[in-house]
């Protein structure tokens, strides 16, 4: 779908109403019917010329997780969606009530409301984290009120599950959400720890508490990676009327060290609904930010910050021994597709509970025209998505152990000894270069693979070639 629908179109059988929102990844749309508006909205990625790739693995992250936790008064049920390949779509429950960000131009805000709204928050994150999901995009436009004060979360097209393949972080190395309210261990490819988001909760009620971004808007990952050493202006010393308290929460989630902050957001709601009773330390009566001598240490600190371990999750999911089978784009070598699948086959018989990461690298978006669906990143990366699926079909396996992945590089032997690395793969499956017809985009990546590639490397040939 690389057309916007208007309203009154009809997809599956919804038909859509008023547009309600425009982002940078999707549209949402009331639905109606003969009576008038329904409770369900539909959300459509955005697709077509300009597009990012992105816009589709986060329509298939937001399905997944939707499809996978509780129904919960927290965030929106999935009711029904349309694959990626032909009509791609979520149809939601229709929250009705007051977005986050409408609030902020009243900022700063009291102490007493502050709490009530973040106390809303945390319990709401409380609520996914248990789940074993981390948001990692929560941000004002993001968090619902319902009337009775609950908080609802929204748009889950960054989320990470923790019992699912990361598709995300399978294929991209940047930073993935919203830069304003991003935790230090998130710009370096930390998608596993729920006190990223206790990091975003802290960001905003900096912002409600007074007026103020903590670390701005950072415009490139030099300018990002400040907050690794440079603290924010304490809430007080702009709004000298907010209580010690406030401020002891506020600093504390927005440690740099994920061990330093909230061990949980259940502790910070409940700190924000008890605030008599929070142990105050220094950074209730910070009045100034670190000068220029801690400022220095920071800064030789930062250079060398390793991340905190991800906390264990609440249940232990099956650990599946990743398989990667790498396939040339647009291989028209039926017999090397054959054999490819034999050898997945075999990896299959092996060790029956492990997943097939079914993988194709393409150029970098930047090279495409933006003329037509093939040269447009989202058009190009469904048509390899289909493919990939198209060989992968035969197998018979189910969804939770099959995954498809299309990366961007210009190296793609690079990119595949990249992938193995950063996903723990045991074991690839490559096409060998053939005599007459030379996969054009992985002609020299079987040997980088082979000589580079930290795990199990099978080259297949076309038994006809063997």
């Amino acid at each position: 779908m690389t057309k916007l629908p208007e309203t009154g179109s009809v997809i599956d059988g919804f038909r859509l109403g008023e547009m309600i929102h425009a982002g940078s990844m999707a549209t949402i749309f009331r639905l109606t019917g003969d009576e008038g508006p329904l409770p369900l909205v539909m959300k459509i990625p955005r697709l077509g010329p300009g597009e990012r790739a992105v816009n589709v693995i986060g329509f298939e992250v937001c399905r997944t997780v939707l499809g996978a936790v509780a129904q919960s008064r927290h965030h929106p049920t999935l009711v029904a969606y349309g694959d990626v390949e032909t009509t791609p779509y979520l149809v939601m429950e229709h929250i009705d009530g007051v977005r986050l960000d409408d609030w902020l131009g009243r900022a700063p805000m009291p102490p007493e409301e502050i709490a009530r709204l973040g106390t809303a928050m945390a319990l709401a994150l409380s609520d996914l984290h248990r789940q074993d999901v981390v948001h990692l995009d929560l941000k004002p436009t993001n968090v619902l009120f319902r009337s009775n004060g609950e908080a609802v979360l929204i748009d889950f097209g960054l989320a990470h599950h923790g019992h699912f393949p990361d598709l995300l972080a399978e294929e991209l190395r940047i930073p993935l959400g919203n830069w304003v309210y991003m935790a230090p261990e998130q710009v370096l490819g930390v998608r596993c720890d729920p006190r990223s988001d206790i990091f975003a909760l802290g960001g905003i009620l900096y912002e409600l508490a007074t007026g103020r971004l903590p670390f701005g808007h950072p415009a490139t990952v030099a300018e990002l990676k400040r907050r690794f050493y440079r603290d924010p202006v304490p809430p007080r010393t702009l709004v000298p009327s907010t209580p010690p308290w406030l401020q002891e929460i506020v600093l504390r989630c927005l440690e740099v060290d994920a061990r330093d902050r909230y061990a949980s957001a259940r502790e910070i709601a409940l700190a924000l609904s008890t605030p008599a009773e929070i142990p105050l330390t220094e950074r209730g009566s910070r009045e100034r930010r670190a000068g220029l001598p801690t400022l220095a240490r920071r800064r030789i600190r930062a250079a060398r910050f390793s991340p905190a371990p991800c906390p264990p999750l609440s249940t232990e999911p099956q650990v599946m021994r990743v398989v990667a089978v790498a396939i040339s784009p647009r291989e028209g070598n039926e017999a090397l597709r054959v054999a490819l699948r034999d050898a997945a086959r075999s990896a299959i018989a092996a060790d029956p509970g492990c997943r097939i990461a079914c993988i194709t690298v393409v150029p970098p978006a930047a090279t495409l025209s933006g003329v037509g669906e093939e040269n447009s990143a989202t058009g190009r990366h469904i048509n390899r998505l289909i493919e990939l699926r198209g060989w992968a079909k035969p197998l018979e396996l189910p969804e939770e152990r099959v995954t498809y992945h299309v990366l961007e590089s210009d190296k793609p032997g690079a990119a595949l000894v990249d992938y193995v690395r950063m996903n723990d793969v045991a074991h690839i499956v490559i096409g060998a270069p053939s005599a007459s017809t030379l996969p054009r985009r992985f002609g020299g990546a079987g040997a980088q693979v082979v000589g580079s590639a930290p795990c199990t490397v099978t080259v297949v040939r076309p038994r006809s070639e063997g």
